[in-house]
């Protein structure tokens, strides 16, 4: 069996192994893919594992009869087209529920570091503003306890489950939104008719075509004047110039977002402009929420017991 493994130097930093990979066949590693071309690349793949590369119907149908299966090294399973696999008879499997505690864990330091300005006041001691106040304390902003307060989760999967359990112990009221072209789940609330009561609102949810750019201008001025918008799902949820639009009319409280609707960014991205007179309320960060070495290490095994199981003529973690 020839693997063809793209793009996986974010999961293995170039170094760390894919352990029980090298059993399964040989392998093709590209670590970068970059402008490449992934059907050259790809040419007599048997599987493909892939992360960002995107696998479209006519990748599949020019590299069958060979290829038979793809393995995507993350959870979310947009950059395959699936019913193109079914289509063709291509398995395909994802690793769900790998880096839930990871990104659960980044959702609350930006809730915290946004509403505390951890890093606006250790830099002002640095730069001697303690040192210099006649009091023994001082505040850049009004400091908010989240106890008692509410956030709206969209997507109550594992990670937005992780992040419910976590706000829960902090105090927090948590609502969970109903997800646009989902089905109704007990529970839920509807979106746009509760923003208003959230303090925070946390986007969990897979972005779908239902759910690209739910983040616009409407959803915006539904929510509660000076609250918290965190995104760490898919960047296509947020329509990312309505967000800066909003924050220039001081309507939002304060930005925080993991991932980008393009990855890596232009240089010019509106959310980036350090020169913003809300910049000190944006925390963007380069999609980092899933790459704690303890889920990079869960991600590359399972993606290897994936394979391993297709092999044998098992379904695991199927989504074909």
């Amino acid at each position: 069996m020839k693997i063809v493994l793209l793009d996986a130097f974010t999961a293995d930093q170039g170094r760390s192994p894919w352990p029980g990979l090298q059993n399964l066949g040989s392998i093709a590693n590209h670590p970068r893919v970059g402008t490449g071309d992934i059907a050259l690349l790809c040419e007599g793949a048997d599987a493909i594992i892939t992360n960002k590369a995107v696998i479209t119907r006519e990748l599949m149908q020019q590299l069958q009869p060979k290829l038979r299966y793809v393995g995507v090294s993350a959870t979310g399973t947009n950059i395959v087209d699936v019913q193109a696999a079914r289509d063709l008879s291509v398995a395909v499997s994802n690793v769900p529920g790998y880096s839930s505690a990871s990104v659960a864990q980044l959702t609350i330091a930006l809730m915290l570091s946004l509403s505390l300005d951890v890093a606006g006041h250790a830099s002002a001691v640095k730069g001697g503003a303690w040192a210099s106040c006649p009091d023994f304390s001082f505040f850049l902003r009004p400091l908010p306890e989240w106890s008692g307060k509410t956030i709206m989760i969209v997507g109550l999967g594992a990670i937005g489950q992780a992040v419910a359990s976590v706000a829960t112990a902090l105090g927090m009221q948590v609502l969970a939104a109903a997800i646009p072209g989902a089905p109704d789940k007990p529970g839920r609330v509807t979106l746009l008719d509760n923003l208003h009561r959230a303090d925070v609102v946390s986007l969990h949810c897979p972005l779908t075509p239902a759910t690209e750019r739910l983040v616009n201008r409407a959803f915006l001025n539904a929510m509660k004047p000076g609250a918290l918008l965190l995104n760490t799902s898919r960047g296509g949820l947020v329509d990312e110039v309505a967000v800066a639009n909003a924050l220039d009319e001081g309507h939002l409280g304060g930005v925080g977002l993991d991932v980008l609707t393009a990855e890596p960014p232009a240089p010019n991205h509106p959310l980036l402009n350090s020169h913003a007179p809300w910049a000190q309320r944006v925390i963007v960060t380069p999609h980092l929420g899933w790459g704690t070495e303890e889920a990079r290490a869960r991600l590359r095994q399972e993606v290897v017991l994936n394979l391993e199981a297709f092999i044998k003529g098992e379904r695991r973690n199927r989504v074909d």
